[in-house]
């Protein structure tokens, strides 16, 4: 996992590591948002990533871990449906809605967006290459 600094934007991807504790990819998520949220930086979910997310929760069982204590959740506001919808419009066929959502939410920011689906996320970033950084789960 690939850890670059500042701002984290967390994706359905980062929210089911953290679901597994004990794994190596569980503690490295909460290490990065424990960081994060020390040095005083934006950790970040937006709501996409919250309904996507708890859809499956309560087949799962309740989750041991809060992703929302400490965390921003981000409303979908005008402008991030425009960007999100004109950053679709440019890749075509591929990353779905909640992920042009995120990186939209990130873009702005320069956030790093923590995901499990780093390859439709990369066609996304790659429209935002001085702001956007992925890094996999």
């Amino acid at each position: 996992m690939r850890d670059y600094g500042g701002g984290l934007t967390l994706d359905p991807g980062a929210l089911i590591a953290l679901e597994r504790p004990g794994t190596q990819q569980a503690r490295a998520v909460t290490a990065m948002i424990a960081e994060r949220l020390a040095r005083g930086c934006d950790v970040t979910l937006p709501t996409v990533v919250l309904s996507e997310w708890w859809r499956h929760a309560p087949n799962r069982g309740w989750p041991r871990y809060s992703p929302l204590h400490g965390v921003t959740v981000e409303p979908l506001q005008e402008h991030l449906a425009k960007l999100a919808g004109w950053a679709l419009g440019e890749v075509g066929r591929g990353p779905s809605v909640a992920d042009a959502i995120v990186v939209a939410s990130a873009a702005p920011r320069g956030d790093v967006v923590l995901t499990a689906d780093i390859e439709d996320l990369e066609r996304l970033a790659a429209l935002f290459p001085r702001s956007v950084r992925l890094s996999r789960v």
